[in-house]
């Protein structure tokens, strides 16, 4: 087996015209574009997927910190510099990719690193950071945000939305505010979930946990909307903690709001072993 290169790429984007991050047939999606550039820059790729990322986005979903790695042979990577003798390899990269891509691409590659194989991009992360936006009756309407930015027709009570946030803040099984997929948890720590009003009166959710279940940061900005609008009252939002799956009582919020800001992961040394324990099955909360 011939020895291969990890690279570490940090990749934004607006999703707005993407059906998501994972590759469909006939569907425009970030990973297709972005290994297609690929196999135009590096001829005689494998086929089937190149690009491994921290966290699927949905359709629609946009991404500043989204990272993935790529596996290469050592001599196509260092195939990358063979004509420009002397420059790093990795700006070398960012450029030649960026040049197929295009100036006016809604996906850019941002950052090229290369990395040990004990770096995994999906398993080695220790947490994620979203932002969601969301403007309501009395943020005044910037067509420039159309794309970035939910909309409520109603008024929002901003504290009432930050009590509801803070309920859910801690370890918890989300069953409750997840989509299910067969075989996958719900148990999420959900570190950090806050509210406030940007200087443009768009309401700003951030919210910060080790992982995110499908649908998960839609359902419960969704949820705190259904609060503040008052339709739904905070001890609903303690039951809705015990649920078994996601109810009718608050709406999942649309993905032009979300937008994944940021993924952490621990020290070199902590890489490996960050793996082996996210690829471990959490143990379950609930009482049967």
């Amino acid at each position: 087996m011939n020895e291969t290169v990890r690279l570490r790429l940090g990749i934004a984007y607006d999703g707005t015209a993407f059906s998501g991050w994972a590759t469909q047939p006939n569907l425009r999606t970030v990973q297709g574009t972005l290994e297609d550039a690929l196999r135009i820059l590096y001829r005689d790729l494998p086929q089937g997927p190149l690009l491994t990322c921290a966290g699927r986005t949905d359709a629609g979903v946009h991404a500043l910190g989204q990272v993935a790695h790529l596996d290469l042979e050592r001599e196509v990577w260092e195939g990358t510099v063979r004509r420009d003798s002397g420059s790093d390899p990795a700006a070398h990269f960012l450029r030649r990719i960026m040049g197929i891509l295009g100036p006016d691409s809604d996906v850019v590659i941002t950052s090229c690193q290369v990395v040990t194989h004990d770096f995994d991009a999906r398993f080695s992360g220790t947490w994620r950071r979203y932002e969601y936006r969301l403007a309501d009756a009395s943020t005044p309407f910037n067509p420039l945000d159309r794309h970035r930015t939910a909309r409520v027709h109603q008024e929002l009570d901003l504290g009432a939305m930050q009590a509801a946030a803070a309920i859910v803040t801690g370890l918890h099984d989300f069953a409750g505010f997840c989509k299910p997929r067969e075989g996958a948890t719900t148990i999420r720590t959900l570190t950090e979930f806050t509210w406030r009003r940007d200087d443009g009166g768009v309401l700003v959710a951030h919210l910060l946990a080790d992982a995110f279940c499908h649908s998960m940061v839609r359902s419960l900005v969704g949820m705190c909307a259904a609060v503040g609008h008052g339709r739904l009252n905070l001890a609903a939002v303690e039951q809705l903690l015990q649920a078994d799956a996601r109810g009718s009582g608050f709406a999942v919020l649309p993905s032009r709001g979300l937008t994944l800001m940021e993924v952490g992961y621990p020290p070199a040394e902590e890489l490996a072993s960050r793996q082996e324990q996210t690829r471990a099955k959490r143990p379950s909360l609930r009482v049967v």
